[in-house]
């Protein structure tokens, strides 16, 4: 491939790669705003802060819209500030207009003059983390060139997510499933592919043939029939139902795992085999070291796919205290009413980070393990 080719290439690939990665950057982007640009459209991708003078103090603020009439902002007898019209504060009572039972009730409430409010200034609220809010939160309206605007990433999102979301336990959960996992899917489908590939017994390539055949039946067509036959087992609520199963073996792992083992010659096995080893030695001294490079692929898929699996957990977990993590985001976004999206995209970028930083410390292996079609000479 000629270096011109090459370059016409990685143009044309570029532009590929920064359509996949827009749901990432916009998650981590909403992840580092406050919670009233979370969703603003158009989207803004650099949270801004913004600061305005309440109480004399200069405060962050969320800005509310623009006043386009004027008014005044009044306390009442009750020490309430309101924002009402001009013209219905006058001499020292405010005009409140009230719906009880069906029916309007206009009262005359005495009350203090606190700020003349011209048209077009803009109402801000009070910025505060409302994971620990303890009061309602103060309120003003301040000239826009009071209005001060600043880039500022949102770090507090992480904290107040991890605080909102039980988030130590149920990575804690996940981890303990990931290595349960690991463990049955690289020992149960190293073996099974090993008798595939370098024993010889009466129909081993007919059952490999089968084995390969429920590849093509999805999860949704036995997902009624494993849910009843774990609730006979009493497993439904506990975590079995989501790691026994992984020690008889998987279609696609033992396929992987076959594949590679049928580039090692045989000549080491057999001359293992003179050399008095059995089964078991050969498995376990000749082909589990040069099987590496695919047992850490292996180990990888089942990884990332128990990380991220959330039909299982979603089935057979009923209580929060062994939800995963997939599964607590999930309960997060449902109980919270209206999703905080900025917190959600936190949970979701701080559980998306140790699959990352897996992929990163492990893609030589990953890619070795995916290359390798036989033994360097």
């Amino acid at each position: 491939m000629t270096t011109r080719t090459t370059w016409i290439w990685q143009f044309m690939l570029v532009p590929l790669a920064g359509i996949f990665l827009f749901p990432l950057l916009w998650m981590f982007s909403t992840a580092l705003k406050p919670v009233d640009q979370a969703m603003r459209m158009p989207p803004t991708w650099i949270p801004k802060a913004y600061y305005a003078p309440l109480d004399g103090v200069r405060t962050r603020v969320v800005p509310r819209g623009t006043n386009a009439v004027a008014g005044v902002i009044v306390a009442t007898t009750g020490h309430t500030r309101l924002f009402v019209p001009a013209t219905d504060f006058h001499d020292g009572r405010v005009r409140i207009v009230r719906t009880l039972r069906g029916a309007v009730v206009t009262n005359l409430v005495a009350a203090r003059l606190l700020k003349d409010v011209p048209p077009g200034w803009v109402q801000v609220l009070e910025d505060v983390d409302q994971t620990s809010m303890a009061a309602q939160r103060r309120w003003d309206y301040v000239a826009p060139s009071a209005l001060d605007t600043r880039t500022e990433l949102a770090w507090r999102n992480f904290l107040s997510a991890m605080r909102v979301i039980p988030f130590a336990r149920y990575t804690l959960n996940t981890l303990i499933l990931c290595l349960l996992c690991v463990i049955g899917t690289t020992v149960s489908n190293s073996l099974i592919a090993y008798g595939f590939a370098r024993v010889e017994w009466p129909g081993r390539d007919f059952y490999f043939a089968l084995t390969l055949a429920t590849m093509m039946v999805p999860f949704p067509v036995t997902m009624i029939a494993l849910y009843g036959v774990f609730k006979s087992l009493h497993w439904v609520g506990t975590w079995y139902p989501l790691w026994v199963p992984v020690f008889f073996g998987g279609a696609f792992n033992i396929f992987l795992l076959r594949q590679f083992y049928l580039t090692i010659p045989q000549d080491l096995t057999d001359a293992a085999r003179i050399d008095g080893c059995s089964e078991w030695q050969i498995f376990w001294r000749v082909i589990v070291p040069l099987s590496k490079p695919a047992l850490a692929v292996v180990a990888l898929f089942q990884f990332m796919g128990t990380w991220n699996d959330f039909m299982g957990p979603l089935l057979y977990l009923n209580d929060q205290k062994k939800f995963t993590l997939a599964l607590g985001l999930q309960f997060f976004q449902s109980q919270s009413g209206g999703t905080e999206w900025h917190l959600l995209m936190a949970a979701s970028t701080l559980m998306l980070l140790p699959i990352l930083v897996l992929f990163f410390f492990t893609q030589k292996q990953f890619i070795q393990g995916i290359a390798t079609t036989g033994m360097k000479g």
